[in-house]
């Protein structure tokens, strides 16, 4: 709910409570990201060296949490989604930190006006910092299409953090990249009904807030000013002054759903590659089993798999010969409705090209909504693509006649000499 400085203190109390190692790990963790974000309730807008120090304080808090939850894991419970979630949160902290600086740095050194010709003459890429918050929001979008089992809080609270990063990337853009270009792009939610939490509220009027301020000092635009390096840090302290919310559900799975997959062929060994002749084509057939915890579809139900199968050449061998390029690659897809959780297809690669091949097969699943989420698994295995015995022997006869004529032309060689 927001109330770290109270969940700290609770979490600390429970730590003793519990007889499982795996449990007190799990506690510390809440713990130590709770006193994480309790350190950032102290900011103040104008005061960024205190902002500076708020943050890495924070950062410390985090990499501990990080540590313990990574303890806590175990195979049957790996916590990935929350381990993957703290190492995003991280990240953009380090970011925020970092663009902090650099605006303390224009502020105190500002930079010549031919500074930006004088730059692009050496190389450096002025755009560094809004790609580096740009490149952020992808993961927070990677997190959420894997995240078919999470309740919609959590699924919304992916996307603040993901508007955020959008949010930071538009004012970098907008005050100092291209202002005449600049675009907010909002992700919004997935069109299911939900209730306003406390947290995405004060969150809506950050980004409402900023993105005014933003436009008002677009209008104006002048070189990079205080007013411009101000904002950006100003932006970064509101946004993170509203503590982050961890959901009720953010440390349970009550849907859990799984796809088990099987190849065939398959080889015994899986390092061993499939032989497979060059002028044939590999039968591929791929079945799979869903399987569900104690609560199917309580938060998404399944409406069909999507199959993606693609191969890639590791390694070559035998002569070069030309070949359409459309038999050079494998790349498809099926979408199949599961029956009693049980489905099946096949896939016909071709594999040209003399050498080891490399096969991926990945599931993802459909809702009904018709959102694809990208649930796994991803399997591989290997191809080994051999010659066809006519051609085999063919090229074996076109070597065999060259002989005599290699030969005779060395003796004539020795006779000049």
């Amino acid at each position: 709910m927001g109330n770290h400085d109270m969940a700290k203190e609770l979490y600390q109390g429970l730590l003793a409570q519990v007889a499982s190692e795996h449990f007190y790990f799990w506690l510390n963790s809440l713990k130590e990201f709770s006193h994480a974000e309790q350190c950032l309730t102290g900011l103040q807008e104008e005061n960024y060296s205190s902002a500076l120090s708020c943050i890495a304080e924070s950062l410390k808090f985090y990499h501990k949490g990080i540590a313990s939850l990574t303890a806590a894991s175990t195979p049957l419970n790996p916590l990935s989604f929350q381990c993957e979630f703290v190492k995003l949160r991280i990240d953009l902290l380090q970011d925020f930190s970092q663009l902090i600086c650099t605006c303390n740095s224009l502020k105190t050194s500002p930079p010549p006006a031919i500074a930006t010709t004088i730059a692009m003459t050496l190389g450096n890429d002025l755009q560094s910092p809004w790609e580096e918050f740009r490149s952020l929001a992808s993961p927070y979008g990677d997190l959420y299409q894997a995240s078919f089992d999470a309740d919609s809080a959590t699924l919304r609270n992916l996307e603040l953090q993901q508007q955020s990063c959008l949010l930071i990337s538009h004012a970098i853009e907008a005050l100092i990249l291209d202002p005449e270009s600049a675009s907010f792009q909002e992700y919004g939610s997935t069109g299911t009904a939900h209730e306003y939490s406390e947290y995405e509220r004060r969150m809506m009027s950050v980004y409402n807030h900023v993105l005014e301020k933003v436009e008002s000092l677009n209008q104006k635009y002048t070189p990079v000013s205080y007013m411009h390096t101000a904002c950006l840090c100003n932006a970064i302290i509101a946004l993170l002054k509203v503590p982050l919310s961890f959901q009720r559900y953010f440390f349970q799975k009550l849907q859990s759903t799984s796809i088990k997959l099987a190849l065939s062929p398959s080889p015994r060994n899986p390092a061993e590659p499939i032989a497979v002749q060059n002028n044939q084509q590999l039968a591929l057939k791929v079945e799979g089993v869903v399987q569900h915890g104690s609560k199917p579809g309580l938060f998404h139900k399944i409406q069909s798999v999507c199959r993606n199968v693609s191969s890639t050449l590791q390694s070559k061998s035998g002569q070069d010969y030309k070949i359409p390029i459309d038999n050079m690659t494998n790349e498809m897809e099926q979408r199949v409705e599961p029956h009693n959780d049980y489905f099946n297809t096949q896939f016909l690669l071709n594999f040209v090209i003399l050498g080891t091949h490399n096969i991926t097969v990945e599931s993802s699943v459909k809702d009904a909504n018709g959102i694809v989420w990208k649930t796994g698994p991803r399997t591989t295995i290997f191809v080994k693509s051999l010659e066809d015995p006519y051609s085999q022997q063919i090229h074996l006869q076109q070597q065999q006649a060259q002989q005599p004529l290699q030969q005779q032309q060395q003796r004539n060689a020795y006779t000049r000499f």
